[in-house]
């Protein structure tokens, strides 16, 4: 029987002392009402009610009940309103993981843009590294920029299949050491390395003879990807970026595309949460991210 209607019924006996008047209040059968009362009272293993042939009293548990009693179905009708409202307007936090410099440079406009739809949504930003447990970590959301998905144990969606990688160099740079003009000339620049990414110095191409790769090396190297692209534009060597990262710098000048007629190894943007059951607002800003990024991606170098 339900615990919040037995509770329910009881108030209306306490405030009228009298089952006949709340079974009318209630529009339920005085035999009904009687026995909502007595399951709660065997439920909670206490006399709430002093009852005789003409009178209905309260007991002190029965006075404890309903001085609290009211107050929670308050609270139950508040909460339920506000669940129905979130079904209409989001609200509510998110904390959402993402890789630092894909967070910066393109995640945080995508963000700005969904709480113009959604005020309500506060979104927090968590730093990930390459450790990150989302279920451990308490996070709600994390989007992975990367080659390939590993098997682990959460949900996870693709937003975008293929994010192109250039490399790139300053202007300075190539006037000082010259153009590349195949994969094996790379060998002989200084190549600024992502550790996490090429964590042997390997860069990857695709060709049509399949996946090659050429060994590279440099005076620094960096898990920071932005890092690398600050010693780029600063004229110290080649470095190899996703277009989020660098598009800006291209459009600028800032930075010039090295060997562009090469392909680089792509990368997917994925969405990864916890339970397959995720609340609405975490669903509603996945389906957004996944329009809005690749709708900016069409958009590089258009």
């Amino acid at each position: 029987m339900d615990r919040l209607l037995q509770i329910k019924v009881f108030l209306e006996v306490g405030k009228a002392n009298s089952f006949t008047a709340a079974a009318q209040h209630l529009g339920m059968s005085k035999a009904s009402v009687t026995r909502h009362v007595s399951a709660l009272e065997a439920s909670l293993g206490v006399q709430l009610l002093n009852r005789n042939t003409n009178h209905v009293s309260l007991t002190s548990s029965g006075q404890l009940l309903i001085e609290g009693g009211q107050g929670l179905l308050v609270s139950v009708d508040s909460l339920e309103t506000e669940v129905r409202q979130s079904a209409v307007n989001l609200r509510g936090k998110i904390r959402l993981g993402v890789q630092p410099a894909f967070g910066a440079s393109r995640l945080v406009p995508a963000i700005l843009d969904f709480q113009k739809i959604h005020p309500d949504v506060l979104i927090s930003l968590c730093l990930e590294s390459t450790t990150t447990d989302i279920v451990r970590d308490g996070l709600d959301l994390s989007l992975r920029v990367v080659p390939s998905l590993k098997a682990a144990n959460h949900i996870s969606q693709l937003l975008v299949r293929s994010t192109p990688q250039w490399l790139v160099a300053s202007p300075d740079y190539l006037r000082k050491h010259g153009h590349p003009t195949s994969i094996d000339d790379l060998t002989s620049h200084n190549c600024l390395i992502h550790t996490l990414k090429s964590p042997t110095g390997l860069w990857v191409f695709k060709s049509r003879k399949g996946m090659m790769s050429v060994k590279v090396s440099g005076t620094l190297s960096s898990d920071f990807g932005e890092a690398l692209r600050s010693a780029a534009l600063l004229g110290q060597g080649i470095s190899m970026h996703p277009t989020f990262m660098i598009d800006d710098d291209i459009r600028t000048g800032r930075l010039e595309i090295v060997l562009p007629k090469v392909s680089v190894q792509e990368y997917s943007i994925f969405a990864l949460y916890p339970h397959r059951n995720a609340p609405r607002r975490v669903r509603v800003l996945i389906d957004f991210l996944s329009k809005w990024l690749r709708k900016t991606s069409e958009d590089v170098f258009a």
